[in-house]
């Protein structure tokens, strides 16, 4: 096991993320293998050249990436882990959600993604759809007809609606590969495009999948979707020049001051 991490190469910014990632690899490349023990905190600063506490900083890294456990005991101490499918999930899903809220994705660009993986399991959905997850569909549709219903909670509804038409696929590469853009993305987006959004062409456009699935209609199931997403894509839009009128509004003020202040000066 000694040599399974490379303990070479550290500079002296960010040696916790550096050890970090350097065991992180060891992982991911399978020179440790699950369940496998780490070396003791005081061995790893041995060989790192590291203090204690930045290998608990490094730990704790790891851990959180799911990539660790810990365990007391005499026979505890720090050991790979394996995470489950729902939390591999989650951790796309948050690591989605910072990229969102940091920028690198605009609306558009989301939709496109999104309408691609739905449209995958569209297809695959006629065919391995049970009925048990038509009912799930119709509840949601139930749950989106109600009026009072709050935009959260409506909101919440249209995640769920969309997250079900994705197991339906029956394959979960593809629901993993959804997660980024439906258990993270698309709830920051329905709360960004809601005051947009038309709640009975959506109950409308939700209805027409639901009946393609059940009737096994790969060809209406998919062009449901679509009419579903171009209202979505019409949505952003409108989002994004809301946002962005909004943007000048609050800099005019500002832009008006800086100039009287300077033809003061």
């Amino acid at each position: 096991m000694s040599g399974a991490i490379d303990y070479r190469g550290l500079v002296t910014e960010g040696l916790a993320k550096q050890i970090s990632e350097k065991i992180r690899a060891a992982i991911l490349e399978g020179r440790l293998q699950v369940h496998e023990r780490l070396p003791t905190e005081e061995e790893l600063a041995t060989r790192f050249e590291v203090s204690r506490a930045t290998i608990r900083e490094a730990l704790k890294r790891l851990a959180a990436q799911n990539l660790i456990r810990s365990r007391r005991g005499p026979a505890g101490g720090n050991f790979v882990n394996r995470p489950s499918r729902e939390e591999l999930r989650a951790t796309l899903a948050s690591t989605a959600t910072l990229l969102v809220s940091l920028g690198e994705f605009d609306l558009l660009q989301i939709a496109e993604a999104r309408e691609e993986i739905e449209l995958a399991c569209c297809r695959l959905a006629v065919e391995r759809r049970t009925d048990a997850q038509l009912e799930a569909l119709e509840r949601e549709i139930d749950a989106q007809r109600d009026a009072t219903l709050a935009d959260t909670g409506f909101c919440a509804s249209d995640v769920r609606f969309h997250r079900v038409l994705v197991e339906c696929a029956a394959n979960p590469a593809l629901e993993f590969a959804a997660a980024g853009v439906i258990e993270a993305l698309q709830p920051a987006v329905n709360m960004i495009v809601f005051r947009f959004r038309d709640r009975r062409q959506v109950v409308g456009q939700h209805e027409r999948i639901r009946r393609a699935l059940e009737n096994r209609d790969a060809e209406a199931a998919c062009a449901a979707l679509r009419a579903y997403m171009q209202a979505l894509r019409t949505q952003y839009r409108e989002a994004q020049t809301s946002r962005g009128a909004g943007a000048a509004r609050q800099s005019a003020p500002r832009a008006a001051a800086k100039s009287r202040a300077h033809r003061r000066a």
